[in-house]
């Protein structure tokens, strides 16, 4: 075992994930990523890392990844949760199933893995998890309202759980990113971006690596948003 920081990060076999997996690998992070397909698995492999093919929304996925993290390293530093996107639609069109699918997706992620991971960061008084999330937790988009809605829900878990457990030395912020360079943003949506272009995800990777970082230790139950300015609410 080294003395290395260990991160887990979920959703990284591409995109913001990923861009996360490497930012925190080439600080010098040993990192253990967690993918539906098999893309975690070889970012791993390349970057010196436990992969794992899994699901966020299965308990048995989450536990044998923390699992092996645990025998590898003996310890937990920080947790990156990302997922994709829920379902979207016509809002009273959308059906139970698809509410209670991104509900598993993009909440109840992050409260299995919080389980999972609090007894490990508790021995040590020390721990930041870090939920990537969107801007519309803030500004709700009948655009996205299944993630509008349950990742509101998130601010508020994260917030209850930064009170419960900060005097212990474990935070939790969430990250709001607007628009970003992983998948293709159209010309009308960029021209509502008041910097004009999309966020990239190495700016995504950035942010987290800050917040589960020293030197924003006192920094817990925040939301961060990176839109580029979308977003207008104080």
């Amino acid at each position: 075992m080294s003395d290395a920081p260990v991160a887990i990060l979920t959703g990284a076999g591409r995109g913001m994930g990923a861009a996360c997996a490497r930012e925190l690998a080439a600080r010098g992070w040993s990192v253990a990523l967690l993918s539906r397909s098999g893309s975690a698995a070889d970012l791993a492999a390349s970057i010196g890392g436990i992969g794992m093919k899994g699901s966020v929304t299965s308990e048995e996925d989450l536990r044998a990844l923390v699992d092996a993290v645990l025998k590898k390293h003996g310890r937990i530093d920080a947790v990156v949760n990302s997922t994709g996107d829920p379902v979207s639609g016509e809002l009273l069109e959308i059906a139970d199933g698809d509410w209670h699918g991104g509900l598993d997706l993009v909440f109840l992620n992050v409260v299995r893995m919080a389980r999972l991971v609090t007894p490990a960061m508790l021995r040590r008084e020390d721990g930041a998890i870090v939920n990537i999330s969107t801007c519309f937790a803030r500004e709700p988009s009948l655009r996205f309202p299944v993630s509008s809605a349950l990742r509101a829900a998130l601010g508020a878990f994260a917030r209850m759980y930064a009170e419960r457990y900060a005097a212990s030395g474990i935070r939790m912020n969430n990250i709001l990113p607007g628009f970003v360079d992983s998948y293709e943003v159209d010309p009308d949506t960029v021209r509502t971006i008041p910097m004009g272009r999309p966020g990239s995800v190495g700016e995504i990777a950035r942010a987290a690596a800050f917040l589960v970082s020293p030197e924003a230790r006192y920094i817990t139950g925040q939301s961060l948003r990176i839109d580029g300015g979308l977003t207008r609410s104080i």
